[in-house]
């Protein structure tokens, strides 16, 4: 078997202070699978190594000794061109997932979830997407919208949407990424692109993940649907 290229793998950066946490992820996210992992301990070693590896995404954890997830997550947000991040929590952690929406994050999987869940999450966020346990959402989305409600504009900005923008954003409430948007819908991914952002203008959104929660909001996607 022909070994694969640097440029043909997924770079993930792990970030969890639990060695054994970072060992079963590397046994996961193995080089011969496509990825190539490089770690660090704690949310404070976050910038040097985005710098340092220039990872396609990170995968953080949430619970950390000196610096946790979330606030490495909003630290990192501020750095242009910084990947996007995939956070790796437990089940009962709907505060701390909703504050990493809040703070920037892409998405979240549970820690428990099966490794081909865990390669797609991780697929799909580096490749633009958002990904949203469906195990948790409906109940992480409920917290959500109790620490930050919707704003009531925002309710009258969906009709200013266009049946095209309003097929792209249940898509990327499904947790689609663009190609897959663009093969679905039979456009270019560049009129994807378009699409998403003149739906992040016009709603006042500020990524995929705030997207997502929007759709479920207003019933663009129902709780309990699929957004893997």
């Amino acid at each position: 078997m022909t070994s694969q290229s640097d440029e043909d793998l997924v770079a993930v950066l792990v970030v969890d202070d639990q060695e054994l946490v970072r060992g079963g992820l590397r046994r996961i996210l193995r080089r011969r699978d496509g990825f190539a992992v490089s770690e660090c301990a704690d949310g404070d070693e976050v910038p040097a190594a985005v710098a340092a590896g220039r990872p396609d995404v990170v995968l953080m954890d949430l619970r950390m000794k000196r610096i946790g997830g979330i606030e490495a997550t909003r630290i990192l947000r501020t750095i242009a061109d910084a990947p996007p991040v995939l956070v790796l929590t437990t089940f009962d952690d709907d505060q701390l997932m909703q504050g990493a929406l809040r703070a920037g994050a892409a998405g979240f999987i549970l820690k428990d979830s099966p490794a081909e869940d865990l390669i797609r999450a991780v697929r799909t966020v580096a490749a633009g997407g958002s990904w949203l346990d469906p195990t948790v959402t409906p109940r992480v989305l409920s917290t959500y919208r109790s620490v930050r409600p919707t704003p009531t504009a925002a309710n009258s900005r969906l009709s200013e949407l266009t049946v095209r923008e309003l097929e792209v954003l249940e898509l990327i409430g499904r947790g689609r990424v663009n190609t897959e948007i663009a093969q679905s819908l039979g456009i270019s991914e560049v009129t994807v692109k378009s699409h998403v952002g003149h739906i992040f203008g016009k709603l006042g959104l500020r990524d995929r993940a705030a997207a997502i929660v929007f759709a479920f909001d207003h019933g663009v996607v129902a709780p309990g649907e699929s957004t893997s």
